[in-house]
């Protein structure tokens, strides 16, 4: 047998075997993607459908909420910030802002990450206190942002039933307004809401909107000083003479992004 002949009955049995491993790696593959499906159904059997969150979605948005009338992202984690659904309002994936798609997973995975079982605490409440000589200066820098979640899969699916963060454990953090987290009738803590696409401020709007039209906002307690609403976003920053920056008296406050949008909190709807 020739040089030529031996390297070429070589190269097709590389070949061959390259198609075989192949087949065997695309079986093992769906099997481990038909075993994931019922395990991501039992991490947010608790938590909205996509449908669910679509819906709730499309009503807060439809409201006016003091920002830009813009359209929105919105994501849901499970307690474990595993990303359970993603959702948007416009016409398709283009119609908001591309980059908010991720925030509002942020926003959720903050939410989620930073509340407990007696107390939430919103994006929006973080907002003063990651500031420079802030109390959880850093804060931002310390959960990133699980790229390969974020960024992976076909980008025709994003914002579908099928949106390839949905599964992924997504991280990051976000500190301002849009990131709520999500308590049942039983006050049990299962998730969090994360919502983007607007001014900070009207996100919060939305996002608290949202929360409400799915029936999970029995917050248990929460810094914002409102009973009635104990993960508001708080509007108390003010900027002394002499400081460059402004000053939350209570250490939880956000910026004002519009008059509207701050007297539009003030009378969103109360806890349960």
């Amino acid at each position: 047998m020739t040089t030529s002949a031996l390297t070429l009955m070589r190269q097709r049995r590389t070949f061959a075997m390259t198609l075989a491993l192949g087949g065997i790696l695309a079986t093992l593959g769906a099997q481990v993607g038909r075993a994931a499906e019922p395990v991501l159904g039992k991490r947010c059997k608790d938590l909205p459908t996509y449908t669910a969150l679509k819906a709730a979605l499309a009503a807060a948005r439809a409201q006016a909420n003091g920002g830009f009338n813009l359209d929105m992202w919105a994501t849901v984690v499970n307690r474990d910030g595993v990303v359970c659904a993603v959702a948007f309002t416009g016409a398709d994936r283009g119609s908001q802002w591309p980059g908010s798609r991720v925030i509002s997973a942020q926003k959720a995975n903050t939410a989620n990450a930073f509340s407990l079982p007696a107390l939430a605490l919103s994006t929006a409440n973080l907002y003063s206190a990651v500031q420079p000589g802030g109390s959880l200066y850093g804060l931002g820098q310390s959960n990133p942002v699980n790229t390969d979640v974020a960024y992976g899969g076909n980008p025709e699916n994003y914002g579908q039933a099928n949106d390839p963060m949905v599964g992924g454990r997504i991280g990051g953090v976000n500190v301002f307004g849009g990131g709520l987290a999500l308590y049942n009738s039983s006050h049990q803590l299962l998730g969090a809401l994360g919502v983007s696409g607007d001014s900070s401020c009207a996100d919060h709007n939305i996002a608290w909107r949202t929360r409400h039209g799915l029936a999970l906002d029995y917050v248990p307690a929460g810094v914002s000083g409102d009973t009635t609403r104990p993960d508001n976003i708080v509007y108390d920053i003010a900027n002394p003479a002499g400081f460059p920056i402004g000053v939350s008296a209570s250490g939880w406050g956000h910026p004002m992004c519009s008059a509207a949008a701050k007297t539009i909190a003030a009378a969103l709807p109360a806890i349960p």
